[in-house]
């Protein structure tokens, strides 16, 4: 369920693309709505299996998988919507945060693979799921009171610091930061682990 949902939010994003000018974020919040749903639906789903006596190996293997792809069209969303809208900077970030996102992911799995656990982080899925659709539904609902317009300049700084868009922008950039910052723990926090493993000096 989680899986098609997430292709919603790709669609609502292109959508809201397509159909809507700059100044529009309706659909920016209907997509963040969805997000949040859909993470509700993959976080129940291993429980609802377990309850119900169905979980199997391969079942925890397809619902992984299925994260990973959900991710992935929720992404390519976000930076069409951004690229369309012409955020360049911050579909870049979007960018960024997907290979962070993917690399949290892989570092976990390549590790486990090699018989070590390699968990933990600030930027999971879960708290990436809360994050970047948490930020877009208050940009959507935000944008109507604040001003589809608004923006903070500073004087002497050639751009302006904060947009109605920043509320959701601004949330990718740090998700873009985190990412590869967890990424990068799992990897040193794995070489110590398969040093230790393999017998060598730390």
């Amino acid at each position: 369920v989680g899986f098609f949902l997430n292709l919603g939010v790709a669609v609502i994003f292109i959508l809201g693309a397509e159909k809507t000018n700059r100044g529009d974020f309706s659909y920016v919040g209907w997509a963040g709505g969805l997000i949040l749903f859909a993470g509700l639906f993959d976080m129940l789903d291993g429980q609802v299996a377990r309850l119900g006596k169905m979980s199997s190996s391969f079942g925890a293997f397809l619902d992984s998988v299925l994260d990973r792809y959900s991710e992935l069209f929720m992404f390519l969303g976000i930076c069409y919507y951004l690229v369309s809208q012409h955020y360049f900077v911050s579909s870049l970030f979007a960018f960024i945060g997907l290979i962070g996102s993917m690399m949290v992911s892989y570092t976990r799995a390549r590790a486990e693979g090699l018989g070590i656990q390699c968990k933990g982080g600030l930027m999971q899925r879960p708290e990436r799921v809360v994050l970047v659709g948490t930020s877009a539904l208050l940009c959507g609902i935000l944008a109507p009171h604040i001003g589809p317009d608004f923006k903070w300049n500073v004087k002497g700084v050639p751009f302006h610091l904060f947009e109605t868009m920043s509320i959701f922008t601004i949330p990718l950039t740090v998700l873009a930061i985190l990412t590869n910052v967890t990424a990068y723990h799992r990897v040193m926090e794995a070489k110590r682990a398969l040093d230790a493993k393999d017998g060598l000096p730390r």
